[in-house]
């Protein structure tokens, strides 16, 4: 039988010990100001029962779901002549699958909340970082199965929650080491508001579509854009104005409020939108630039009210995270009328940005502190006890196992970039005086035991 070379399907990848550590080091920064905020962590089955994601994501979207055969003899099952398949894929598929894996983390959260809603308390606070996978074709950037990291609040409308998303992104980023980096905001409603002014709401897809391409294709790309959609030269007149909003935050809303006078859903937008910025007064950012911009229209069809993105401005990448508020998310599963808020961290491209700027800490690319070396069997047996103590001081500690060259072990530690060796002979075991060695300096000394635990300890 011919040997198979061992891959993994396209899309996906493996994660050596070195890429772990920098990506629980992402993960673990963000949990912690997710609970910080009050979150709480749930996790949902990797799979869901096919209709529970069929049917939320739009057509295209449903083409991209991962569907799982169902097991056993699955054609006699469904009752179809395996020689003659000539039916619908469609159909096909509902007789043959009846389950698939995840496409996001927020219809299944949308089916926990309902499922569990006599469980939870509301406002329901909840943070997910979970795999997803998506039947796309895969290119650079872009996974079969790739990790989202997700916060969603449900039961509340107060805008405080929005504020506080925008101070978790703050927080976050700023603990991961990022210096300068830009939380953009719009409001669902101020763009309804644009399109109502010029008697194009029902046209407001084509219109939020263009602008939201302004920083790629420029203002004569938007209008050539916007002409081809039937809009007319009397439009794009009033439309630049308000594209092309100019000033600080206060400045925009000014001019927004004059543009939208007419407009009782535009100002309603602007008012959600000074509410939020007011909260943020009241706590001051510490790092992100908060930046009202209405050409961002990420998610239409989803969000109703806030719409957030954030982008570094350090590093030449696209968006690292974005959310928004949405109004019924659980009527899909019948429980109508809650409204709520969400956003989701890109760890992915988080990673690569922090790898680009050499962000992440020194060490983390080491999971163990210390390797104790010894010689012989007398050697090892000698070490365990303070291979033990090690340890019950949290400090991550291997033993070598016995009978190797030290040089071979020397390499060991070298190879998984342990920086403390303590090297344990015929002398140490009968002087008590082990040697310590700092592979950074390589400067050894004779340490006690006690000494080397309360050394580690420091460090």
């Amino acid at each position: 039988m011919a040997s198979i070379k061992p891959s993994v399907p396209k899309g996906t990848r493996d994660f050596s010990p070195a890429e772990m550590v920098k990506r629980n080091y992402i993960f673990d920064t963000i949990k912690s100001v997710f609970r910080k905020y009050g979150y709480q962590q749930i996790e949902t089955p990797t799979m869901e029962k096919l209709s529970t994601l069929t049917g939320k994501y739009g057509e295209e979207g449903d083409k991209l779901i991962f569907k799982i055969l169902n097991s056993g003899d699955f054609l006699t099952d469904a009752n179809i002549d395996a020689s003659n398949i000539n039916l619908n894929y469609k159909k096909l598929t509902l007789q043959i699958s009846g389950k698939a894996l995840r496409y996001d983390l927020t219809v299944p959260f949308a089916r926990y909340v309902v499922q569990h809603q006599n469980e939870i308390t509301f406002p329901f606070k909840r943070f997910q970082v979970q795999p997803v996978w998506r039947a796309d074709r895969p290119q650079r950037g872009r996974y079969r199965e790739f990790y989202q990291c997700d916060a969603d609040v449900v039961g509340s409308d107060s805008l405080l929650n929005e504020a506080e998303f925008i101070m978790i992104y703050d927080e976050a980023l700023t603990k991961l080491g990022l210096k300068d980096f830009s939380i953009q905001i719009n409001n669902r409603k101020i763009l309804s508001g644009i399109a109502q002014v010029i008697d194009k709401s029902d046209n407001i897809i084509d219109l939020t579509v263009a602008i939201d391409k302004l920083d790629k294709i420029g203002l004569d790309g938007v209008i050539k854009e916007l002409l081809e959609k039937g809009f007319t030269d009397a439009d794009i007149d009033k439309l630049k104005p308000v594209i092309l909003l100019e000033g600080n935050n206060t400045e925009k809303l000014a001019s927004l409020r004059e543009a939208l006078a007419q407009s009782e859903i535009g100002l309603k937008g602007c008012d959600e939108i000074e509410t939020v910025f007011g909260y943020i007064e009241r706590c001051p950012l510490q790092t992100a630039k908060l930046e009202l911009d209405i050409t961002l229209a990420r998610g239409l069809n989803y969000y109703t009210g806030a719409i957030f993105e954030v982008k570094t401005n350090e590093v030449n990448m696209g968006s690292i995270g974005g959310g928004g508020r949405y109004d019924n998310l659980t009527g899909m599963f019948g429980l109508k009328g809650l409204t709520g808020a969400g956003i989701s961290f890109g760890a992915d491209r988080i990673y690569d940005v922090l790898e680009e700027l050499n962000l992440f800490p020194a060490g983390s690319n080491q999971t163990t502190q210390a390797l104790i070396c010894n010689f012989d069997k007398e050697g090892e047996l000698y070490s365990l006890p303070l291979l033990q103590r090690l340890r019950r001081h949290n400090i991550n500690t291997e033993l070598y196992p016995a009978g190797a060259k030290i040089k071979k072990q020397m390499e060991y530690a070298n190879n998984k970039n342990i920086p403390y060796v303590v090297v344990i002979g015929g002398d140490e075991m009968q002087t008590g005086l082990l040697t310590f060695k700092n592979m950074a300096s390589g400067v050894q000394e004779k340490l006690t035991a006690d000494e080397i635990v309360a050394k580690l300890n420091r460090d």
